[in-house]
């Protein structure tokens, strides 16, 4: 049996940590806070919102061709690919405000991470297209859902 071409063994698995053997998804979305904080902690918001959105259009591209050439190898959905977290996460984080605290960053991780397994309203139903598509369409959705909330806590006050 071939292996899978590297480069597509690097984007698919998140950099590889989608080889750690425990929760490699959580893994995934913890790599994109850590590339998210480096990004942010260097450069002024307006830079960062839009290195983050061109990452997440980038990346959404990319890591549906990675994952359907990973399917081929390792089969349908395999839980290595984590690239799809990864862009989910970076999602929820474009809701971040300028002013962030750390909360803002746990609550972006806690609302995708949750949306991404408990796959509610309409979630699911994303997994449903073929191929690559398919892997990152349920957490591109669940990175919605978790922007949308995020950004309705630091906006409403109570």
């Amino acid at each position: 049996m071939k292996k899978i071409p590297f480069h597509h063994q690097l984007i698919a698995t998140g950099l590889g940590v989608g080889h750690f053997p425990y929760g490699p998804g959580t893994m995934g979305a913890l790599l994109a806070i850590l590339i998210w904080y480096l990004i942010a902690s260097y450069v002024s918001y307006p830079v960062w919102f839009s290195i983050t959105l061109a990452l997440i259009l980038f990346f959404t591209i990319v890591g549906a061709y990675s994952s359907t050439v990973a399917e081929r190898y390792w089969g349908e959905d395999p839980s290595r690919v984590v690239i799809d977290e990864v862009v989910g996460q970076w999602i929820a984080l474009l809701a971040i405000p300028a002013d962030y605290s750390w909360w803002h960053v746990l609550a972006a991780f806690a609302l995708f991470r949750f949306f991404d397994i408990v796959k509610p309203l309409g979630v699911r139903k994303m997994e449903q297209f073929k191929g690559g598509w398919g892997i990152m369409a349920d957490d591109v959705l669940a990175g919605c859902y978790g922007a949308i909330i995020v950004y309705l806590i630091t906006t409403i006050s109570w």
